[in-house]
């Protein structure tokens, strides 16, 4: 499964980050990496973007960063 399909409310764990290069490098420092816990807050109307919790901040996703996050229920 992926960031982009969980349902609002839920926590999940990061267990992949497929991407490549600079859009890898960039979701990694924003504090997206593997074994973190994300808690997904809000998703816009039109499913961009999606605003999650992790590390203790939000921190907003566009709809194609959060397909390359495959993540497990916690």
């Amino acid at each position: 499964m992926t960031l982009n399909e969980v349902e609002i409310g839920n926590t999940v764990k990061v267990s992949k980050i497929n991407g490549q290069g600079a859009v890898k490098k960039r979701i990694m420092d924003m504090g997206v990496t593997k074994g973190i816990e994300i808690y997904v807050r809000k998703v816009a109307p039109l499913g961009d973007p999606v605003e999650v919790t992790v590390r203790g901040y939000e921190l907003s996703l566009r709809k194609e960063d959060a397909k390359i996050i495959e993540v497990v229920n916690v």
